[in-house]
């Protein structure tokens, strides 16, 4: 039996997949897993399944709610997994390996440590994690806070193994991977380091022109919508690719820390938030003319 969260929740039993029928047994399911196999008091739980409204006899709803799971988890041959009762809340013993949460981030991180090492590696690891997505995460279950707070980080999570992807993806020479970027960066207009790794992958290319304007058009889009300027980490990759000038530029932000709340315990599973090599510097090339710099900077200005 393995257990899923990367999509709608459920179980897969023998390669099919079942969907726990009823919001409050999903949302029951869905705050078990995500707790790692720890206590999660019975206060916590009426907050997650009913929210600011809770029934009358709220504590017995939730026995009947818990004793509905465990019979079908028991029925779908749930033997490893024990839905267990304490003094003050529940607990879902499973194995860690069962939690395609878990395995998404073991194989994050084992890509991660190989990066720089063996990028063809890295990149079969992270897309063997990036396929065990079927869609927004708890996405049939998030309802209460904890479930929230959790889907949340799961989706930076996924953004951040995607783009580890997508820069191993131009680290790897693969065909399609401007137009990936493309799309992502239409999809997701904030995300800075898929602009960078765009301007990178389309200078690689002899497209020098078309990685200056995608600069300049990530540029206007922040300051017209946010009333911000890029980071600097982006204004100095552009500064690199405008002037044909290697320089080393600043560590690439590490995915977000996984909250104590979704945390799993350090003997069943690798952390979920290894730190993110650098996105390596431009390769140097011919300088560019004083008049085309000195345009282009009073542009970016």
């Amino acid at each position: 039996m393995k257990f899923k969260v990367l999509g709608s929740v459920g179980v897969e039993v023998e390669g099919h997949f079942h969907s726990v029928r009823g919001t409050q047994q999903r949302a029951l399911l869905a705050v078990l897993l995500v707790n790692g196999g720890r206590m999660v008091p019975a206060e916590d739980l009426y907050t997650e399944l009913w929210g600011d409204d809770p029934p009358l006899t709220v504590e017995n709803a939730l026995q009947a709610h818990v004793s509905r799971l465990r019979r079908t988890l028991q029925a779908w041959g749930g033997g490893e997994a024990a839905l267990r009762a304490r003094s003050t809340g529940y607990l879902l013993e499973f194995d860690a390996e069962d939690l395609d949460m878990n395995v998404f981030r073991r194989r994050a991180a084992a890509a991660r440590a190989v990066m720089g090492c063996d990028p063809v590696r890295a990149a079969a690891l992270l897309q063997e994690c990036l396929g065990l997505w079927r869609g927004a995460p708890l996405q049939d279950a998030a309802k209460g806070p904890l479930c929230q707070s959790v889907a949340v980080q799961l989706g930076e999570e996924h953004l951040a193994a995607v783009e580890d992807k997508l820069w191993l993806d131009i680290e790897c020479e693969v065909p399609s991977a401007i137009g990936e970027l493309k799309r992502m960066s239409v999809v997701h207009p904030w995300r800075e380091r898929i602009t960078e790794i765009l301007m990178l992958a389309l200078y690689r290319c002899g497209r020098q022109a078309e990685a200056i304007e995608t600069y300049h058009a990530a540029r206007h889009r922040m300051v017209a919508e946010l009333g911000m300027e890029p980071s600097a980490q982006l204004r100095e990759r552009f500064l690199d690719i405008l002037n044909q000038t290697p320089r080393r530029p600043a560590p690439a932000p590490a995915p977000p820390a996984a909250p104590a709340a979704q945390a799993v315990p350090a003997a069943q599973a690798v952390s979920a938030t290894p730190a993110v090599p650098a996105t390596p510097a431009v390769p140097a090339a011919s300088a560019v003319s004083a008049v085309v710099a000195g345009a282009e900077l009073a542009r970016s200005a």
